[in-house]
Formats: structure tokens, C-alpha cells, sequence
């Protein structure tokens, strides 16, 4: 033990070992080769030049290892890491500058998601689940009458109402609280963001798709919650048609929205909305006739489509909302028009003629059968639960009252009712001949309604009977179908428009005419046009594909979402943009209508109103196509 008063030199990096007290220092330089072992006990050192030294040990001594080499040291190097950039420093803050939301309001579903996304992110339902408070547990409740419906307790769907708390809004707006409407949109959006978009409350800026025929309340508060909830900066408006437009890739089509409260036949030209109709005939009216057909089945009547129009039997409802919406999701289907040429054999005076067939094709021939398949639906929500048997003929007929109702005749439609297959043809009829013909060839079934088996083809079968038997003349009625038939009537007219007919007072190249086709033709409408040559020019390019015309086609599209997504990923900025600061100041009364936006500044607007302008709007800003209602 040294004394106190005695400096001890500690080697550098040494290794103790409990097996001896001696110790061996083995110092190591650059230049030599060296090793060293040591049988016994005591003090031992070893030097080495050439870098590379061993030391044996046997007897159990303390050794220690020198080393002072700087190119091959055995110590872990210490890595520098460079700093980061801070470009890459946050890969939230990449996208954040640029990062743009696309939200799609809808009656029943909110779709939210990035600008450049092929599919939303987020598609938020509404109904009572998300009314419900954190803790609120009277879903899982078993009531004290024992095993209750859904596991429905003291929560029973005939506590509320039947399919209110399922929209987030209806198009009519009396007595209906905004605020309650702001609320659940807010909670809808604040889930989207926190559960699937994985986002924080940063504000960003939104693109807004909606139907052009969005009451101003309603839009008024759906910007009200963006502006002062989300401090949302900027709110882009846009048509939810025009969207649908793009994501198919046309610039004019006619989109058939079949939503939950009504059906919007729209007519987009160039990018513009032109004409618009709608009818009650939707989504809610396909569920309650599924509701009156399986109300039908529990009480052991043969379903008609007089029950299914009986609004005595709606007013009591027997059956939840959300099982009438799945058996209408899941099984109702829709049947195919009838044979036409079996039709036309019918109204064909005289017999059929009787076409010679094989006596063993006949023999062969499956025979008719008035057999049909069943199933068995299980209804949960009524007391007792049972199984109710319904065929597959039966659950055709929702969709064959709600959509066509061929049983009434149609003087007896509203004008807000008709059938789908007339509100499409009378869309067509209003428009000009040039629009018509590009439109008829692109049209655009979206909604959830579209996707109900075999309507699309069967309303487009329904249209194209009504064009064959009407043709595109707008009057129709008796009086024009007895004027085609009396040959008489129709010799009468011509001699009115012979008589009436302008005639040159010297004699040369008067207005007359002649008729062809039991159609009057004016003479300067029958002369021969000169050729135009740009006309020409113009077809002699090799390859010019023109466009089809003139025929009935559907097409597919993306939705209104994916269209939106496009856009705003193309930088292509709305002709309805709100800033907050302005809204905040003036509110919807502060918008001016797009007629009086200074046309200077609008320049040249390649889309209309409710659609997109490459360029700004200019100092005033509108609400587009919204700010009219």
C-alpha cells in the first residue's frame, strides 16, 4: 500500500485481474513486432514498434495494454453526424404549406381526404352513434324484459326518430337548427382529421364540393364552422357536377345524382351547368318502400305495389331504419324492361305471324315455371325477433315504385315526382339541339342509388323507348298525334302555309317552298350551301376522332371527390373563393353575384359559374352559383 504522501501512476486502459497481483504493461508503438508471456509472477512490460504486440498471462497477473497508435486504434472511432437540414428536419412541415383538404358534403356522408389523392382518406356517416357523449353506454344496456333488439336497451330506435338523426341536413330548411347541423359537422370533421387524415389542427386551406343547389343557410353555416372552428384561411366552393365532369375525363355530360333526399339531373356544357331538374324520387323513398314491403311480409299479406304506395302504412313504423337500409343496400335489385319486339307483335293489327319450328326443339324446350326463389331475412328490431320469407320477385318492387311507378299514369306526376326515366328525357328535350346531342352520349349515373343492380341499364332502356315513340319534338299530346294520322289535316295546314307565304314584289326568287316528308321546307332553307374551307381544312387532318353525337351512352366517373382532388392538384383556383377576413367582416350578404363581378378583372372565364377560371376573380368575391338562391 503506498504512503499517503506517495504519487501513484495508474496505467492507461488497464485490465485487473483477480488471479494475481502481478502487472504487465505492454506499450505499443508504430515500427516492431513484439510478444511477451509471462509463466510467473511479478512486473512485466512490453514494448512493440511495429503495431502489433501480444501478451500471454498464465500465472494470473494484473496486465494492462498500452497503445498510442493513431492509425489503427483499436478504440471505437466517434462518428460526427452531420447536422440536418431543416428542409428535411420535420416531414410534416413538407406538406404543410401545400397541403390542401377536399371535403365533399353530402346529405348522409362527409368524404374528406389530400388534394392529389386518387380516393378519400375518410368517408364519416352520420347517424346516432355520433351524437353519443364520451361515456354514454345505453348501446350495450340489456333491458330488464329481457334480451332486447340489437342489443338495443334503454336506447331503442322508437325513442327517436326514424331517419332524421341519420342526415347531417335536408334540403328543406324550416325548423331545422342550424347550429345542431354546425355541431355535428364539426364532430364528423374533427374525427376525420384525428382518426384517419392523422393531422393537427394547423389551419389549411379547403376545397369545398357540394350540389350547386345547396340552400344559402345551409352553406352559410357549413362556412361559419371552417372559418371560426378551424380557422380555415381560404374556402374554394365547387360544383359537385362539375367535379364529376372532370374525374370522367369530359368536358359536357349530363350527371344523374341519385342521392338520399332527391335526384339532380344536371346538364354540363363546356365545363358549365346549363340546366338542372330534380325529383323526390331517391334514396329515402327506396328505403321506406322497403320498410312497407317488409311491414307487408310481417303481417302475412301478399305485397303489391298498392301497398307499397299506401302513405297510411308509413306513418307507424315497425321495423329500425337501419335494417330497412340494409336489406335495401344489400338485396333490393331491379328488374329489366320488357321484350319490345313481343310489344310491337301486340299493337300490330292482325294475327302473328307463326314462324315453322322443329317438332324436337319444342319437346326440349324448358317449360315455364311459376316457381320462384325465396329468402329468409332476419329482422332483429322487433319484438320478438323473427325471420320473415320474401322472394326475390318481391324485393323488385321498391325499386320498380320508387324509380319507374309505370302503374299511374303520367299526367298524374308533380312536377317534383316524376319518373327518372321521363325527368332525363324532358332534361333533354329542354336542351338546344347542339348540347343535346354531345350530353345524351355521356351520361353520368353517380349517388348511392346508382349502384342498385340493374337500374342504370334499365332506366337507359326506359329512355331510349321514350326518344323512339316521342322523338325529340316538346309538344306532344292527342292533338299532335291526330294531326300526324288525318292526311287531311295535315293538307289543310300546308295550304295555310302556301297561302301565307311571302312572295317578291318583282316577281324573282319569292319565299316559296315545297313539302317533303309531310314537312313544309322553305326555299332558302332547302338552297344549296357553298363549301366552307376551313370546314375542309379542318377534315383533311389525319386521325380527327370527332366526339359521338346523337346516341344514348352512359360513362363512368370517379365521383365528385376524385374531380375536386384533380382539380386543386392542377392549381386551377374556383370562381367561388371566400377568404376568412372577408367573411368574418361581411358575411354572405358581403358577396356580390356573379353578374356584377367587373368583367376587367374576371377576364375571360373558361368555366361558369360554379365551376373554375385559370386566373384570380378579382377583388370582389361571390359565391358563384349559391349566391342566386
Amino acid at each position: 500500500m503506498a504512503a499517503p504522501n506517495q504519487q501513484t501512476t495508474l496505467p492507461h486502459r488497464a485490465v485487473s485481474s483477480i488471479r494475481g497481483s502481478a502487472t504487465t504493461h505492454i506499450n505499443t508503438t508504430v515500427g516492431g513486432n513484439g510478444s511477451n508471456t509471462i509463466t510467473g509472477g511479478g512486473h512485466s512490460s512490453y514494448n512493440s514498434a511495429s503495431g502489433v504486440g501480444s501478451a500471454t498471462n498464465s500465472g494470473g497477473h494484473h496486465t494492462s495494454t498500452h497503445s498510442n497508435s493513431g492509425g489503427n486504434n483499436p478504440r471505437t472511432p466517434l462518428r460526427t453526424i452531420p447536422p440536418m437540414t431543416p428542409t428535411f428536419s420535420s416531414p410534416s412541415s413538407l406538406r404543410a404549406e401545400d397541403e390542401v383538404l377536399i371535403i365533399e358534403f353530402g346529405a348522409r356522408t362527409l368524404r374528406v381526404g389530400f388534394a392529389g389523392d386518387a380516393a378519400p382518406k375518410a368517408a364519416v356517416g352520420f347517424g346516432p352513434e355520433l351524437a353519443r357523449r364520451v361515456g354514454d353506454f345505453r348501446r350495450w344496456e340489456v333491458p330488464l324484459g329481457g334480451s332486447g333488439a340489437d342489443g338495443a336497451g334503454s336506447d331503442d330506435w322508437r325513442k327517436r326518430a326514424w331517419s332524421e338523426d341519420h342526415e347531417l341536413w335536408r334540403a328543406d330548411v324550416r325548423g331545422l337548427d342550424l347550429g345542431l347541423v354546425g355541431d355535428r359537422m364539426e364532430r364528423a370533421l374533427r374525427e376525420a382529421f384525428n382518426k384517419y387524415l392523422l393531422i393537427d389542427s394547423r389551419p389549411r386551406r379547403v376545397v369545398a364540393v357540394l350540389p350547386s343547389g345547396t340552400p344559402l343557410p345551409l352553406l352559410a353555416t357549413a362556412l361559419a364552422t371552417l372559418f371560426n372552428r378551424f380557422h380555415t384561411p381560404a374556402v374554394s366552393l365547387m360544383s359537385s357536377s362539375i367535379a364529376c365532369a372532370v374525374s370522367a375525363g369530359v368536358r359536357s355530360t349530363l350527371v344523374v345524382d341519385m342521392g338520399w333526399a332527391e335526384t339532380v339531373v344536371t346538364a354540363v356544357y363546356e365545363y358549365r351547368e346549363v340546366q338542372s331538374s330534380r325529383s323526390v324520387r331517391a334514396g329515402k323513398m327506396l328505403v321506406e318502400k322497403t320498410h312497407n314491403l317488409l311491414a307487408t311480409s310481417l303481417v302475412a299479406q301478399q305485397p303489391s305495389p298498392a301497398s307499397l304506395n299506401n302513405e297510411e302504412a308509413e306513418i307507424r313504423r315497425v321495423i329500425s331504419f337501419e335494417e330497412c337500409e340494409e336489406v335495401a343496400t344489400r338485396l333490393a335489385w331491379c328488374k329489366p324492361i320488357r321484350n319490345l319486339d313481343s310489344v310491337a307483335v301486340e299493337q300490330n293489327e292482325g294475327l302473328p305471324t307463326v314462324t315453322e319450328q322443329d317438332e324436337t326443339e319444342s319437346s326440349t324446350a324448358p317449360l315455364p315455371t311459376n316457381q320462384t326463389t325465396s329468402t329468409f331475412i332476419p329482422l332483429k328490431s322487433i319484438t320478438p325477433p323473427r325471420k320473415v320469407e320474401v322472394t326475390y320477385e318481391q324485393l323488385s318492387m321498391p325499386a320498380e315504385t320508387t324509380f319507374f311507378d309505370s302503374e299511374r299514369p303520367i299526367a298524374s306526376f308533380d312536377d317534383d315526382e316524376l319518373p327518372l326515366p321521363l325527368l332525363i328525357y324532358r332534361s333533354l328535350l329542354k336542351l338546344p339541339i347542339d348540347v343535346r346531342g354531345i350530353c345524351m352520349a355521356r351520361i353520368i349515373f353517380t349517388g348511392g342509388c346508382s349502384k342498385v343492380l340493374g337500374l342504370r341499364s334499365r332506366i337507359l332502356a326506359e329512355v331510349n323507348t321514350l326518344v323512339q315513340n316521342g322523338g325529340w319534338d316538346p309538344v306532344q299530346g292527342k292533338a299532335v298525334e291526330a294531326y300526324k294520322t288525318n292526311p287531311s289535316l295535315r293538307q289543310a295546314g300546308n295550304r295555310t302555309l302556301t297561302s301565307e307565304s311571302p312572295h317578291d314584289e318583282g316577281g324573282g326568287g319569292g319565299g316559296g317552298g315545297h313539302e317533303q316528308d309531310g314537312v313544309w321546307v322553305d326555299a332558302a332553307s332547302d338552297a344549296q350551301q357553298e363549301p366552307d374551307p376551313v370546314e375542309q381544312q379542318l377534315r383533311r387532318k389525319e386521325g380527327e376522332k370527332r366526339g359521338l353525337q346523337g346516341q344514348l351512352r352512359v360513362i363512368e366517373s370517379l365521383g365528385a371527390w376524385s374531380g375536386g382532388s384533380l382539380l386543386s392538384l392542377l392549381k386551377v383556383p374556383a370562381v367561388a373563393m371566400v377568404e376568412r377576413e372577408a367573411w368574418r367582416e361581411h358575411g354572405p350578404s358581403g358577396a356580390s353575384r356573379p353578374s356584377e363581378v367587373e368583367q376587367k378583372a374576371a377576364q375571360r372565364q373558361s368555366m361558369g359559374t360554379g365551376g373554375l377560371i385559370r386566373g384570380s376573380a378579382g377583388a370582389n368575391w361571390t359565391l358563384g352559383v349559391w349566391g342566386y338562391l
